[in-house]
Formats: C-alpha cells, structure tokens, sequence
C-alpha cells in the first residue's frame, strides 16, 4: 500500500454521524492491517435444498412477464436507534425467489432481464471486500472485521445456483418493473406463494414442530412467570429462547396476554402479571431459518385448571375451531370456513343472552354482525414465508378464492370479553380465548399441522400437568 492510499484511508468516513467518536488509525495500524492473513481457500458448497423449487418460482414468474425486466429487492437495514439497526429480514419475494433465506445480504437485488426465451436472472450483492480495503476493518455495518465473514459471488452462485454479480454492477433501466412500486409485479409474486410446493409444505412442518416445543417450555416456566411482576415477560421471554435456539427467530412478534389483557387481540406490549385463576392467552410462532413460520395460539389456564365459566368459552371457540376445519374442503370458498365457524360464535352468545337479536339475524350479511363485537377478527388468513402470506392477492385469489391443495391458513376463532363491557355478565367479563391451528390443505382434505399441541379443555389441563410434574 503506497503512502498515499494510506494517508487516504487514515480516518475513514464510513460513520458519518458519529465521527467525533471515532478514533484515528495510528500509522503503525495502517502498514500492517492488511498482511499476515492466511489465504481463504474458496470451496464452493453444493446448491441448497430449496434452489431448485427457488427455480421453479422464478420460472413462473417469468411467463407471467414476457419482455419486461423485473427488479425484486431483498431490502436495506433498518435503523432502530442512533447507529444500531435491526436485525435484518429480507422482503419475503425475494426470500421465495431466491432461496437465501436467513443468509440473505442487505442491499441485495434479484432481477430478471428479458430475452427471445424468457429472462436472464442475476442476483447483485455485495461481495465480501478485500483485505486491503478501508471496509474490511473500517465499516461496522459490513466489514468483516465488525461483523465476520461474508460470502463471495461464487459461493453464493454455487449455493443457489444462480448468476451473480456485484452490486456496483447493478444499474436501474428505464421501464423496469421494480416490487412495490408496480402493483401487477407486487400482486404476481404475493399470488405465487398461495400454493406451497413440497418444500415449503416441510418447513411449515419444522417451524410448527419448534413451536409445539416452545409451548412446552412456558408451560414449565408458568410458575415463574406468576412469581415475576411482569410475568408476561418471562413468558415472552421463554418463547424467545426456543425461537433463537432452534430457529431464526420468531416470525412476529408473541403476544403473551394474561387476564383481561387476554381480550386486546395484538397484546404485544406483555408487561403484564400472570395470576392464579386467569388465563393466559399465548400466541406465538417459531420462524424457521428458511423463514417459513408457525403461527399458534392456545389459552391457558395459569392455575392448571379451568374454572366452570372459562370452560364454557373455551370449549365454544373450541367447536367454532372444529366446525371451521369440517368446512375447509377442496372447493369450497376461503370465506366460507369463516363463515363456519362464526355460526357457532353466533349461536352460542344468543343462547347466552348476549344479543338483542337472534342468531340468524346476527349472521345476516347486511343487518347483522351484533356477535361481532365478542370475534371483530377473521377466522383465517394465508400462511407461509408471511405469517399472513400472501397479502397482496387479489380479493378473488384469496377472500373470495377457492380452497385448494397445497394451501397453508390458520383457522383461528376466539371470544373476548372486555373487563369493562356491560353487554356480558360479570363472570364473563377479563375472559379472552383463542385456539389457533395451522392448516394444510390436501387432496383428501384439511390437515391440522399442529394437532399434536393439545386443544382440548381436558386435553389442556392433561398436558399442563404433564410438563409440570
């Protein structure tokens, strides 16, 4: 390295709002930062599992857009605060178009240019820096030095079996179609994902497996959640484990709501208290390192026992679950297993005295909805690489579409009785449960994946007993 490369790198910029922290490079760093490395043999693995389904998404993506370059982004780091970022996930059509999953670069771009036969398809990235470079020991955000080793354009070519090339390579062409700014190129790829191919189908399995055992796990540490202020936290937090220990993560954020918390849907915030008597309502998904995630949810009673009036809901949104899954049959419309299971919802909070009309009125299309106010969600959404996947869809694809194998939805009924709502008895009121299922549409029918985490009231109190003794 010349004196002049050097004195040219002898405080480098790569921080720029936070240089007045930083400390300069001695001269004695700068002459020998870059000698005394072993040589890094480069051995090329063979392609990942998933690369020749990744192949065939691509393939389909290709004949829907004939003669059109397409753009799809992995994404950029987020900044959470000052100079830290969070932990970085990429967009999932680019996740299922390339099959990098949890290994993916920020920054990184897939992109299909046209040609006579389809497109050719290189993936941009940027490569890991020589060791003679400022970035190597310079740049906390990518240099090896900060973070470790990064992969090089052929290893990652080899992995995927795919192009690739720098991401200084990289230049933007007019009337190129660039995800989530094109709304037919944004809605393509959502509508991909509807039908899971053989792949995909295993990992929801292992991500569904992980989550069982993360289950068991608060189910252990139950007792030390009650002894904890904010035993919601300890839940959360036990869940979390299991997530990074055996997965990548969680695929959303757990909602670990106990009591009245119960009955706020997205309780995330789980600062809360775990008491003797209430229930505790965990929903909770383990993302796999492919990136393909669960989605569970089961109430618990904190005392290992349910009270008679806790039985009674649960039980209910207990049918509402097991007349959704009857309906789930190839053909039948995704709306209609919601409509299934709010007729048990319907009926059973008329029976209860809850509404001032039937429960035929209720369900009424136009001038009903009154049972709404105890289940204002739906019963089912698309799940996948998303934990509501394919969001984009079109409303016939997906609200009005027709169930068909390969398909992975959750059905997911509940009741919440809000602390504070005088349309329901006192013994009703801080009461919220949900059962949530993951489920796989086949040619013979819906299968549960999750039917091994136990769902009955009975079945509950069983396995609260089992783990605990």
């Amino acid at each position: 390295m010349s004196t002049a490369e050097r004195d040219t790198i002898a405080e480098p910029d790569v921080e720029n709002s936070n240089t007045n922290r930083k400390q300069p490079f001695p001269r004695g760093f700068l002459d020998t930062i870059s000698t005394g490395w072993a040589e890094r043999p480069e051995n090329l693995p063979p392609a990942r599992e998933q690369a020749p389904f990744a192949a065939v998404r691509r393939a389909a993506l290709s004949a829907a857009f004939p003669g059109k370059r397409l753009v799809i982004p992995a994404g950029s780091l987020k900044q959470r605060s000052n100079d830290t970022d969070h932990v970085f996930r990429p967009h999932s059509a680019f996740a299922h178009l390339t099959g990098w999953a949890s290994d993916t670069e920020p920054d990184s771009v897939l992109v299909f240019d046209p040609t006579d036969a389809g497109h050719d398809v290189t993936l941009y990235f940027r490569e890991r820096a020589d060791r003679t470079t400022t970035e190597f020991y310079a740049d906390a955000t990518v240099g090896e030095f900060w973070i470790g080793p990064r992969p090089s354009l052929a290893g990652v070519a080899a992995d995927l079996n795919l192009a690739t090339e720098h991401l200084a390579e990289y230049l933007p062409v007019d009337g190129e179609l660039v995800l989530d700014d094109d709304d037919a190129l944004t809605r393509t790829v959502s509508e991909l994902r509807l039908i899971k191919d053989e792949y995909e189908i295993a990992e929801m399995r292992r991500a569904v497996d992980i989550t069982a055992n993360g289950f068991d796990d608060i189910i252990r540490e139950l007792p030390s959640a009650v002894a904890h202020a904010r035993g919601e936290r300890v839940v959360e937090g036990v869940f979390h484990r299991r997530a990074r220990e055996d997965g990548n993560g969680e695929g959303y954020d757990t909602i670990a709501a106990s009591g009245p918390h119960a009955c706020y849907l997205h309780w995330t915030r789980n600062d809360g208290a775990v008491v003797p008597g209430d229930l505790i309502l965990v929903d909770a998904g383990v993302e796999a390192d492919s990136l393909y995630t669960a989605d569970i949810t089961r109430t618990l009673p904190v005392s290992g026992t349910f009270t008679e009036v806790q039985r009674r809901v649960y039980e209910t949104v207990r049918e509402a679950a097991d007349v959704a899954f009857a309906a789930a049959k190839i053909g039948v419309r995704f709306r209609d297993v919601h409509a299934a299971a709010m007729s048990v919802i319907a009926a059973r909070v008329a029976e209860w005295g809850l509404l001032p009309v039937t429960a035929e009125e209720a369900l009424d299309a136009d001038a009903g909805g009154q049972h709404r106010r105890y289940m204002v969600h739906g019963t089912s959404h698309h799940l996948g690489i998303d934990v509501h996947d394919c969001a984009q869809a079109r409303r016939e694809m997906y609200y009005d579409g027709i169930l068909a194998p390969g398909m992975v939805f959750t059905i997911e009924p509940g009741l919440y009785f809000q602390i504070d709502d005088l349309t329901v008895p006192a013994e009703l009121r801080g009461i919220g449960v949900r059962i949530e299922d993951d489920i796989l549409m086949t040619e013979d029918g819906p299968v549960n994946l999750s039917a091994g985490i136990p769902r009955t009231a009975d079945e509950i109190e069983a396995w609260i007993a089992r783990v605990q003794s």
